[in-house]
């Protein structure tokens, strides 16, 4: 599917005052204009920029909020005091604002002039003043907000300005996302369980379910020249095992399998949703558990849960919305057990069957194999290993009276032997900064067992993304330690418990 970062933007707003007369107003104008075309035309940044014309008064800053606020297209803004742009006119403004805000601190020139600088550059030139006061009545207000300072042209600076972005993006996603749930969440499961009317208050993601015997018609609809099309699509992009091939023994089942995945397209694409879960305890007239179908709809960008948890697929959607072109893959993923070697202990992740692709090291092979529990034939599904690198692994847990997300950064390496006999995707890391540290951390946080396994977005796109929505961060990286990330847990239940008394 098409991701909706494709047609979004971010306003860039620079702020100034009539003080200065119209002559510098036009080249404040001018050098703004300048600087957002060249974040716009900078590749790494997943969204356009489109500039607003220079603010100078309350009503046009005012104005402008609430236009953002009311435009589907915009997702978040970037303000530039270019010159001094007096405080008190952004109040109301500031105060009415609901999108995401990046505080740019930049100038339009990297080298002071020092030969000929007089009172007219110096007047022109002075965001390290305007900034300052643009800075100080955020904080009075408590506006949320990422400060990126530097030069605009600094690769560091376009890379902080786009993992701020690409969060945006993914937060607009979240705000309009529907998500369908194919039956319950399994039995007697507590971290599947959460709060859906929570979520679509607080993240605006709208969570309902359906009869799987609703999936059923669908996939029963699917016509004979349609599943043709899409196993002779298999048979090009993957591997396939002798017996699934057109004459093996089991090519009816990839056939079904192909039929289930047209199904769940069309019921995904006819009723707008952008994420799904299944159970394996509740499949009604399915023949198999939706093995290969999940893990082709996850590499086109849809969010998935297995089990019923719709937060990981809330979770894997936005973060593949946030993802968008970048290398690394993003995929649905599970703790499955450990290599517990002493200095060699790594984590082997994987799933029943749904896994995504795009973390594959290789072309995956397509394979049939049974499934030990569900009660069904036995499933088609994709089989390979994760390309090596390094990742991060994040989990949604609903703490009650809020969300966490709970983080870990991971390098994700070869698996240290082959694995003939294990029939599914699979990816083993190795976790910052030990295995011992990470488990009790995850643990002492509360993280879920399913979770969002990222190569291509890293711990400053989460951090971006959790302050945008108000949520809760952990992060277990090599720096942690049991006693700091004790305390800033604590720590966190305090704020979090006081802000929402607030």
């Amino acid at each position: 599917m098409t991701h909706p970062a494709d047609t979004r933007e971010i306003w860039f707003l620079t702020g100034s005052q009539g003080l200065y007369g119209d002559d510098t107003l036009r080249q404040v104008a001018e050098q703004s204009r300048e600087v957002a075309a060249a974040l716009s035309a900078d590749g790494g940044i997943p969204v356009r920029i489109v500039w607003k014309p220079v603010l100078t008064d309350a009503a046009a800053i005012r104005r402008t909020c609430l236009d953002a606020n009311a435009e589907d297209s915009c997702i978040g803004l970037i303000a530039w005091m270019h010159t001094f742009s007096p405080a008190k006119m952004w109040i109301a403004g500031l105060d009415a604002l609901r999108k995401p805000l990046l505080h740019l601190h930049t100038q339009a020139n990297r080298q002071l002039p020092w030969s000929t600088i007089d009172m007219d550059f110096m007047n022109l030139n002075q965001a390290a003043h305007g900034d300052r006061e643009f800075g100080y009545i955020q904080s009075r207000l408590g506006v949320a907000r990422k400060t990126v300072a530097g030069h605009a042209s600094d690769p560091s600076v376009v890379r902080r300005v786009a993992s701020w972005a690409r969060a945006a993006a993914g937060r607009a996603e979240l705000a309009t996302l529907r998500l369908a749930r194919f039956g319950d969440n399994m039995r007697d499961v507590a971290v599947t369980e959460g709060d859906k009317v929570e979520a679509q208050l607080r993240l605006g993601v709208s969570v309902n379910t359906y009869g799987v015997n609703d999936l059923v018609t669908a996939v029963d609809a699917a016509t004979d020249e349609d599943v043709n099309d899409l196993v002779k699509e298999y048979d090009e992009l993957y591997r396939l095992a002798p017996e699934l091939r057109a004459g093996g023994d089991r090519h009816d089942s990839l056939r079904y399998a192909a039929r289930i995945e047209l199904g769940l397209r069309t019921f995904l694409t006819d009723g707008g949703f952008g994420a799904f879960t299944t159970n394996f305890e509740d499949l009604g007239g399915l023949r198999q558990l939706p093995g290969l179908a999940v893990q082709r709809l996850m590499a086109d960008g849809y969010g998935f849960g297995g089990e019923g948890d719709w937060k990981t697929a809330v979770l894997l959607r936005t973060l593949k919305t946030a993802a968008a072109g970048l290398p690394g893959g993003t995929s649905f993923m599970e703790d499955y057990t450990y290599h517990l070697e002493p200095g060699q202990e790594l984590i082997l992740g994987a799933h029943m069957l749904e896994v995504c692709p795009t973390i594959a090291a290789a072309t995956p092979s397509c394979e049939i194999h049974p499934l030990s529990i569900g009660g069904r034939e036995d499933p088609v599904r994709l089989v390979f290993d994760a390309e090596p690198g390094p990742a991060v692994v994040v989990g949604m847990a609903d703490l009650g009276d809020r969300f966490r997300l709970v983080a870990n950064e991971v390098d994700v390496v070869a698996p240290t032997e082959p694995l003939p006999h294990l029939p599914v995707a699979r990816a083993v890391w190795k976790p910052r900064p030990d295995l011992r540290t990470s488990t009790e951390a995850w643990l002492t946080a509360g993280g879920p067992h399913h979770t969002v396994l990222t190569r291509a977005l890293g711990a400053e796109e989460l951090d971006d993304l959790a302050e945008m929505l108000s949520v809760e961060l952990v992060l277990v990286d090599a720096d942690t330690t049991m006693r700091r990330f004790t305390r800033e847990l604590r720590w966190n239940q305090a704020y979090h418990r006081l802000a929402k008394a607030l």
